[in-house]
């Protein structure tokens, strides 16, 4: 199961795969970061479809076509914002891990790229944002589901040594 995660330093949106992961916010209309860069590289038919989606909730999960990324797919997600970790954000982050991976696996997608939710200006701690992922990923793992390979992309090569000794501690991969 360790086997079907892979972690990459690089851009999302130059990563092929069956869909990648949008950390966005809640309007799904772009931001900043890795939703402002998504939208940017999908084009403006990205934005518009997003638009009649109707925004979407912390913790929950949309899914658009990709456009002009190299990905078929663009899974949108609102990872929460962290007030100290007592209002629900571990919960909530693990939500949008495990409902993200839920709709590519209704939609039998075998490949999905998820960037570090939350951990930029939502400022959730970049280690305990990570094991949250790494415990959701690989609980879903486990179950039968026709996803073939998760890639945890990260943009910096500091997220990327850092995420790599979170994984090593413990023992992922």
């Amino acid at each position: 199961m360790t086997e079907k995660i892979t972690l990459i330093h690089g851009d999302i949106t130059n990563i092929t795969a069956d869909c990648i992961v949008n950390a966005a916010n809640s309007s799904l209309l772009g931001g900043g970061g890795v939703d402002g860069a998504i939208h940017r590289a999908a084009g403006p038919d990205l934005l518009h479809e997003c638009r009649h989606l109707g925004g979407c909730k912390t913790g929950e999960a949309k899914i658009t076509q990709g456009y002009r990324l190299p990905a078929q797919y663009v899974i949108h997600t609102v990872g929460p914002v962290y007030r100290g970790g007592q209002q629900g954000e571990p919960a909530l982050l693990a939500k949008c891990y495990h409902n993200t991976l839920k709709l590519a696996a209704e939609r039998n997608l075998r490949t999905i790229a998820f960037p570090c939710i939350s951990t930029g200006i939502y400022g959730y701690p970049f280690e305990h944002a990570c094991e949250i992922a790494l415990e959701t990923i690989t609980t879903f793992l486990r179950q039968t589901t026709p996803i073939e390979q998760v890639l945890l992309i990260c943009h910096t090569q500091k997220d990327y040594e850092h995420y790599t000794q979170i994984i090593q501690k413990y023992n992922i991969n």
